[in-house]
């Protein structure tokens, strides 16, 4: 099972890279939490932005990424300083057929892919950053041993995305 959720991720991440790269922007997958970085550095050297970006996908209800993940990204962009504009996305995709347990076996139910693209920049100041959850309708909220707080990220629109899907009238 690990693999399957291996290979999905990285899927993932391969697909983000191709979509990226295009005339404006590079983009590269990085190895991820196996070598310290984040999973995707993307850069459009001119408009001086730089992405950092940890991917999450999956089948469930909820996607988690843990802290340590989330202080990687902001431990690159930190050592770019000329870019203007640097950002630490979070992305999350939940497949079309979620999966869940029922009597010893695995059930899978038709649902829409939805993906999301969320700037977390806000969290680069904390002096210990949670780990953070999405749910399938695009909430996150912070995730800590004592607590678990809703907050709103705002959306980052890809290069790629022509329309920000909408699920039960939320962005």
């Amino acid at each position: 099972m690990g693999n399957i959720r291996r290979s999905r991720g990285y899927s993932y991440e391969y697909l983000i890279v191709k979509r990226l790269n295009n005339k404006q922007w590079i983009a590269k997958r990085l190895g991820g939490s196996s070598v310290g970085l984040p999973d995707i550095v993307a850069v459009n050297n001119y408009k001086e932005i730089l992405l950092a970006i940890e991917a999450k996908s999956g089948t469930g209800d909820a996607l988690y990424v843990p802290s340590d993940q989330i202080e990687r990204c902001f431990s690159i962009i930190k050592m770019f300083n000329h870019y203007s504009n640097k950002h630490v996305i979070l992305a999350f995709k939940f497949l079309r057929k979620k999966r869940f347990r029922r009597k010893n076996a695995t059930v899978y139910e038709s649902r829409r892919l939805v993906e999301y693209y969320k700037i977390v920049d806000i969290l680069g100041g904390k002096k210990k950053i949670p780990q953070i959850k999405c749910n399938y309708i695009g909430e996150t909220f912070m995730v800590s041993e004592r607590f678990t707080k809703q907050i709103e990220f705002p959306e980052f629109k890809m290069p790629f995305q022509t329309n920000i899907r909408i699920v039960n009238n939320k962005v």
